[in-house]
């Protein structure tokens, strides 16, 4: 059983990024060890990627139709953080930021943050960000 948590805008100014919840069973171990495995990307966010190649490191050349680019993994495993960065169209670091967090009796809450591209609503970004946290669950 799965919820997926909404955060509403609380300030009126342009949104650069988009978050989203969603609870879970899964124990945060579970979930955290999905997210590390970037080669499970194209299976729960087919819109960020179709195609993973491990370059060396904790870097990765993924693939989208026929863009290629470079994603550097950064991982904390005791606080459960996975981050997927790279450089963005306007030249700067950035990307998704994940956070798994225990919930007090079982389960666990997963909590992403994305960019809103230039060519993108919020609103669209937030549907497609609900999408992906359903599907990388239904992964676990």
């Amino acid at each position: 059983m799965h919820h997926v948590l909404l955060f509403p805008r609380l300030i009126c100014m342009s949104r650069q990024t988009v978050t989203r919840a969603i609870e879970s069973d899964f124990g945060p171990e579970r979930i955290y060890q999905k997210l590390t495995n970037t080669f499970l990307i194209p299976r729960w966010a087919p819109v960020f990627a179709d195609k993973v190649e491990h370059v060396q490191g904790n870097v990765y050349r993924l693939t989208k139709g026929g863009d290629v680019f470079h994603l550097e993994l950064i991982t904390n495993e005791p606080a459960l953080t996975v981050d997927y960065l790279r450089t963005m169209a306007n030249g700067k670091r950035g990307g998704a930021y994940i956070r798994v967090t225990p919930r007090p009796l079982n389960g666990s809450v997963v909590v992403m943050t994305v960019p809103v591209a230039t060519n993108t609503s919020p609103d669209q970004v937030a549907e497609v960000l609900e999408q992906e946290l359903a599907a990388l669950i239904g992964l676990v």
